[in-house]
């Protein structure tokens, strides 16, 4: 039996797999430990939440057919990552989604660029990728491609946001690579998600994160 979340099918045993790692539990890293429980599992009921799912609704119908795949609690995550970030530039690379609303809304002041495919990414010559989503887990290559694009670009205080790391045995395989490599510092797992830091001053640790 498979549990059903926005589009994706989800075997419940890997919820089981993940229990024990929630809300912190067993982290001693000060900074992962207040990522998790002040970012991740953060509840705040922001205001622009609500006005935000307005906007999906009255959009809905108007744009592609995957403009609302994505979970709720996705959507609301970006939004407080972007936010956390404090991104002067954003990257979202992959097929347009209501995702966009939530990341321009979490930082409205930043740069935003939307790119479906690798010839509408755009960087600006000596601007570092502050903060980067790539939703497209169907295209690993492509994946890969915009990650090692925007990776030679990126700061001491970067985020990158990959979606799902656990959907696919490429994506898995892929994310596995993303770690280990040698920009990366600290990641956490949660399988809608993967989410890589680049600051170097910070031992290199990954985190797995029942979200």
């Amino acid at each position: 039996m498979k549990q059903r979340i926005g589009l994706y099918w989800v075997h419940p045993w890997v919820w089981f797999r993940r229990v024990t790692h929630r809300r912190g539990y067993g982290v001693h890293s000060p900074f992962a430990f207040n990522f998790i429980t002040r970012v991740v599992y953060e509840k705040t009921p922001y205001y622009k939440y609500a006005d935000l799912r307005a906007e999906e609704k009255r959009r809905k119908g108007t744009e592609c057919a995957d403009w609302r795949y994505e979970p709720l609690k996705v959507k609301r995550l970006l939004f407080r990552l972007v936010n956390y970030a404090r991104a002067r530039t954003i990257i979202d690379a992959g097929c347009l989604s209501a995702s966009s609303l939530y990341l321009k809304a979490g930082r409205v002041y930043a740069d935003y660029t939307g790119a479906r495919e690798l010839d509408d990414l755009f960087l600006e010559a000596g601007v570092p990728v502050d903060f980067l989503y790539i939703h497209d887990f169907r295209r690993p290559d492509f994946v890969q491609a915009v990650f090692d694009i925007c990776a030679s670009r990126v700061c001491e205080t970067s985020m990158f946001v990959i979606e799902g790391i656990g959907y696919t045995s490429s994506m898995r395989e892929l994310w596995e690579r993303m770690k280990k490599d040698d920009r990366v510092g600290i990641t956490f797992d949660l399988y809608d998600l993967g989410i890589l830091f680049f600051n170097k001053k910070m031992n290199k640790q990954h985190y797995i994160v029942c979200f």
